[in-house]
Formats: C-alpha cells, sequence, structure tokens
C-alpha cells in the first residue's frame, strides 16, 4: 500500500506539474486515513481511476476497486492491481448462466469473499455502480430514466453492505464531471489538457442495508435498489447543473 500510494503521488505530481490535469474537489474535509468507506461514484473514462486516486489520496485508506477478471491481463496494471490485492470479479452474463445455471450467484460470492479479507485492516472499497463507462447509444440501449447516467446494479454494493457493513463509518459518494468533455485515457498520456470536477458527499449507510441477503430476500432487494435509485437520482440532478452553470470549488491541495 505504501509502493501505492508514493505511485499515486507521484502521477499526481507529473499531471499537475505538466499541466496535464486541472482537478477541483470539495466534501473532502471530514475523511480519514484510517477509516472503513463504500466508494461509488459515476464512470465515463479510464481518467476516473486516476482522479478518484489523486482526490482521495492521503485521505482515506488505499483504494480497492472492483475489476473484472479479464482486466488482469492488461499490460503492467493487471499485474498491479494483482499485487495490490484488488477484488478481481468475474461475471457472467445471462446467456452463459442459462448454459451453465451452475454458475448462478458465484459472481456474487466471490465479491463476498472479497470484502471479507478486508475485515482485518482499514479500507476503502470502490464500485463503478453502472457497471461500464457511461456512452450516449449505451444509456438508450438500457433505457436510462438519467440524462447523465446508466442505470446502477445494486449486486456488487449489496454483497459489500452485507459483508463488513457494519464497518463502513460511510458511504463516499463521488460525483465526477468534465466542463470540455469527456476525455480519453491515451489522450491524457500524451498531454491533452483534462478539467475535472470531483464532488465527495458523505452519506449514511442506508438503514437497514447492512448485513441482508441480496441473494435470497426480496425485500432486501428492494430496499437496496430503492436506496440506490434515489442517490443516482441526487445525482443525475447535480450532474444538470454542473453541466449548464458556472462551477466553484477549491483546487486539491
Amino acid at each position: 500500500m505504501w509502493f501505492g500510494e508514493n505511485w499515486v503521488s507521484l502521477n499526481r505530481y507529473i499531471l499537475a506539474g505538466g499541466g496535464a490535469m486541472q482537478w477541483q474537489a470539495t466534501g473532502t474535509e471530514s475523511l480519514r486515513g484510517d477509516g472503513w468507506y463504500l466508494v461509488i461514484a459515476n464512470h465515463q473514462t479510464w481518467v476516473d481511476i486516476l482522479v478518484l486516486q489523486i482526490v482521495l489520496n492521503g485521505r482515506v485508506p488505499f483504494l480497492k476497486f472492483f475489476i473484472k477478471q479479464e482486466l488482469i491481463w492488461f499490460p503492467f496494471l493487471g499485474i498491479a492491481w494483482w499485487a495490490m490485492d484488488m477484488p478481481f470479479m468475474k461475471r457472467y452474463t445471462p446467456s452463459y448462466l442459462a448454459k451453465h445455471p451452475e454458475k448462478k450467484g458465484k459472481d456474487l460470492e466471490a465479491t463476498r469473499k472479497a470484502c471479507e479479507k478486508f475485515k482485518d485492516t482499514p479500507t476503502a472499497v470502490i464500485s463503478f455502480v453502472e457497471g461500464t463507462r457511461f456512452s450516449e447509444e449505451k444509456r438508450q440501449a438500457r433505457q436510462s430514466p438519467y440524462r447523465h447516467l446508466l442505470p446502477p446494479r445494486a449486486g456488487g454494493i449489496a454483497i459489500a453492505l452485507s459483508s463488513m457493513g457494519e464497518l463502513f463509518d460511510a458511504v463516499l459518494d463521488v460525483t465526477l464531471v468534465y466542463p470540455d468533455g469527456i476525455p480519453k485515457f491515451w489522450n491524457l498520456c500524451c498531454g491533452s489538457k483534462v478539467r475535472v470536477i470531483a464532488e465527495v458527499k458523505v452519506r449514511a449507510c442506508g438503514t437497514g442495508l447492512v448485513g441482508g441477503d441480496y441473494q435470497s430476500d426480496r425485500a432486501y432487494r428492494r430496499d437496496v435498489h430503492r436506496w440506490l435509485s434515489g442517490i443516482w437520482q441526487e445525482k443525475d440532478q447535480r450532474l444538470d447543473t454542473l453541466h449548464g452553470g458556472s462551477q466553484s470549488g477549491a483546487p486539491v491541495a
């Protein structure tokens, strides 16, 4: 974790010193490096990962990402994620589950095991609950009720809450917006300037959401979906404001 935090600090120095990234952040003042947090955020680009690391580095424990199993083969980063004990998730498509019903629930069980091992040390677990990066095409294909977001997927969050929810000090709801348009990771690497605003809202874990059984309890699933949908509705309205109005917020110190 020490190597990881210093690697993020080096990235921050390079991006800020070279003028490739300019960021504003609010809501990080009360965070603690020895706490337990569940972090959720909207997802638009690979740059989101760098932004979240930069904004939260040193303010919360080193971020643990839920990562697709296939990404372990990503050059350089895959081995780094493995070495830093990131929780890898195996996801099955509906068509695959139709042919292999015995695999149903295995992906959520893997998430549960990944969360349980973080009980012994302060941890910040993050999940991009949309499941993939936002695009207008995906929004239309999923018939999203939101203007700037894809519908949230509650499974991973519910398993985190049921596995270690009693440890979480808070849920950190991060809203990311790029005033000049969504950047591509490669363009950032090539020196294109990126402006980003990150707003962190500290939320309590939803009442009755800790310790439930997402797989078997229909009422619990409904409560998790209702709680997450409320957050997403509020986030969508906030994104409307951020996209349409002038921005405020202090640069990250």
